[in-house]
């Protein structure tokens, strides 16, 4: 039978981390066929040997180096062939259910390019992040000001399904037909605002995208970006790069002037 749904990890030194996401997959049966791929980038870890062991039927793509998240998402979208592909962080923990809702939630939304569950921490709290809006000028200018106030714009609580303008990577269920009319993930943001710009690439081709927080997974965050000296780097030139692709001079111009106001720890 045919895979319902290509799901890909990203790998990069969480051995660990990846063992208990794939065992959370795979220990108990899902009610739709999955096709299972890790893309390793680089690990110099025991990761390789210990998914090889434990998850023999799981699709390995193995990168000599750190290609980031964006380029080694690609290559396993590319090899991947359900109607449906799920991005899904090595630092994660998916229930039983959530996969077949989610599929299940793009097949009786046609317009929906994309979707996602609700993200919490492993003591149950609901995680911020989980959506968001595109980061123009105004949104990240009433983003701070909210912040100051000890505020935010989203409530990443609410039970419901809502039209949001971007998911996160972290857990993001895509349509193959979405994903061949936008295009791949854009690597030259090696990590940071590949999701945002995925998803704007959608929405500018008439498809939505949709916070699905009936179901929920399990985010530890940090995994591999947590180590790496590279990740306050990325984060930032990742949004410069957006800035480069979708916006204005004065737009730019603006970002740069206040960019270390609206720095961010990474959260994935």
């Amino acid at each position: 039978m045919p895979p319902a749904l290509s799901i890909v990890i990203v790998n990069w030194n969480t051995a660990s981390l990846v063992m208990d996401c794939l065992r959370s997959l795979l220990q108990v049966p899902a009610a739709i066929p999955l096709e299972v791929m890790v893309v390793d980038n680089g690990s110099t870890d025991d990761s390789v040997a210990r998914i090889i062991a434990a998850w023999p039927h799981v699709r390995l793509i193995r990168n000599a180096d750190n290609r980031g998240f964006a380029a080694a998402n690609n290559q396993g979208i590319a090899a991947s062939s359900a109607r449906a592909v799920l991005l899904l962080n090595s630092d994660t923990q998916v229930p039983p259910g959530t996969l077949e809702r989610l599929v299940s939630f793009l097949d009786t939304h046609p317009e929906a390019a994309a979707c996602a569950p609700q993200l919490r921490s492993a003591d149950g709290r609901v995680q911020p992040f989980a959506f968001g809006g595109d980061p123009t000028p105004l949104y990240l200018s009433r983003r701070r000001l909210s912040a100051l106030f000890g505020r935010s714009l989203h409530d990443w609580n609410t039970d419901r399904v809502q039209e949001v303008d971007w998911v996160s990577g972290a857990c993001l269920m895509a349509r193959r037909e979405a994903i061949e009319q936008a295009g791949a993930l854009d690597e030259a943001m090696f990590m940071y605002f590949e999701d945002n710009d995925w998803c704007l690439r959608f929405r500018r081709r008439g498809w939505k995208v949709f916070y699905v927080p009936d179901v929920s997974i399990t985010h530890l965050g940090g995994g591999s970006a947590a180590r790496s000296a590279e990740a306050a780097r990325s984060y930032d030139e990742s949004l410069r790069h957006f800035y480069r692709k979708h916006y204005g001079p004065l737009a730019r111009l603006w970002l740069e002037a206040m960019l270390p106001l609206y720095r961010r720890a990474p959260t994935r």
